[in-house]
């Protein structure tokens, strides 16, 4: 039984409710954006310029960056407090209980994650310019600009990547976990894994009206329900292969697979995508099952908080490009023409993910990998459940 996801049962579960808050939570990030897009507004039209040629190709240049990026992290702060709107007084659930299966947070395994990872990817990136390809980079660093970055990053951009773990390696992992116990989980599975991958990209990508979502999402219900009732009437949902699903759904890999998958392709919007093309979707995936995989295996989300911690971090700091989503006065600027090929998706995800995997695994002795990734999710018992203090 894995301690982490089983926990949830033990609060207010119903699916709805994490529907519900993951509402609350857009409506956060959607309140938080408001300061960015009017500060966008004010200096395109203080420039003289027309404010329906703004896209979102364009945003990243009008503003100063390190005011784009101020901006641009307010609003995961914004969606924070949407979170813990949600887990408060939704689930009736403590903030400690969505990260881990601890008494507490563990900060040792935190720093631990966030130091080992900085360290490592800043050497690399090092390595490449001193040694590898300096040509490809330029020195981008500006003392007084650099300071006020540095200010802005260390400040915000753990709580864009903390949201981002609490949201999916969390709330999501345990929201999807206790609904694999529903009735007709597999049924929902099934459509849901079909359907929210077609609105994400329809509406980052093609900006679809709100109009055209309402219609396409009654289509889908519609759809759906006809779909459901011709199963329902046919006794389908009685039958051994649907009870089969059912028994192979009710596993931990079952959420791992949906979060990892949600949180690679709402990167999507990412500019990176238009320069070096869907192929990097692997990558945004790989990374969603590598801190997934951590989180299960560690039965907590604090190696995943240190890891995006410290690679969004660093990133920002070190070094940045034209063609980025993180676009700062860092102290290197990558100048070369953005490609990307199969070997820079097989090398990290298939490569170095495993190894860091192995040596977590190692660190923390992680064992019983069978039962923790692919071990059935277990309501669990009253007398195995503590209270986790907030």
């Amino acid at each position: 039984m894995n301690k982490f996801i089983s926990q949830a049962f033990n609060i207010e579960h119903d699916f709805w409710k994490y529907l519900a808050g993951s509402i609350v939570v857009f409506l956060g990030a959607l309140v938080g954006q408001f300061p960015l897009m009017g500060a966008i507004v004010v200096q395109v039209m203080s420039d003289g310029g027309n404010i329906e040629a703004i896209n979102e190709s364009s945003m990243y240049s009008i503003l100063d960056s390190n005011l784009f990026l101020f901006l641009a992290l307010l609003s995961f702060a914004v969606a924070f407090v949407g979170l813990y709107i949600a887990v408060r007084f939704i689930h009736k659930q403590t903030m400690t209980a969505v990260a881990t299966s601890r008494l507490k947070l563990d900060w040792k395994r935190i720093w631990f994650a966030f130091f080992f990872w900085g360290i490592l990817s800043s050497g690399l990136i090092l390595v490449d310019y001193f040694y590898l390809a300096p040509e490809d980079y330029v020195y981008n660093f500006e003392m007084q600009r650099f300071i006020i970055l540095a200010i802005i990053a260390i400040i915000l951009v753990p709580i864009q990547t903390s949201l981002e773990e609490y949201l999916f390696r969390g709330y999501l992992m345990q929201g999807f976990g206790t609904a694999t116990k529903e009735k007709y989980f597999p049924f929902a599975f099934l459509i849901s894994f079909l359907t929210i991958p077609m609105f994400i990209i329809l509406n980052i990508k093609y900006s679809i009206s709100y109009f055209y979502n309402g219609l396409l999402l009654l289509v889908v219900i519609a759809v759906g329900v006809v779909i459901f009732q011709i199963i329902k009437k046919s006794n389908g949902f009685e039958s051994n292969a649907f009870h089969k699903l059912r028994n192979i759904c009710q596993r931990n890999w079952t959420p791992l697979v949906i979060t990892s998958t949600i949180f690679g392709l709402l990167h999507i919007a990412n500019p990176e995508i238009d320069q070096l093309g869907y192929i990097l979707l692997v990558h945004y995936i790989g990374t969603g099952f590598l801190l997934g995989i951590m989180t299960l295996m560690d039965e907590g989300t604090e190696l995943a908080l240190g890891f995006h911690a410290a690679n969004n971090l660093f990133t920002a700091l070190l070094v940045t490009a034209d063609w980025t989503v993180f676009q700062t006065h860092s102290i290197l600027k990558d100048i070369t023409d953005p490609q990307y090929e199969v070997m820079d998706v097989v090398m990290p995800v298939f490569v170095m993910y495993p190894i860091l995997l192995l040596i977590f695994a190692k660190v923390f002795k992680w064992t019983n990998w069978k039962d923790k990734l692919f071990g059935k999710i277990e309501v669990p018992k009253a007398e195995d459940y503590k209270i986790i203090g907030d």
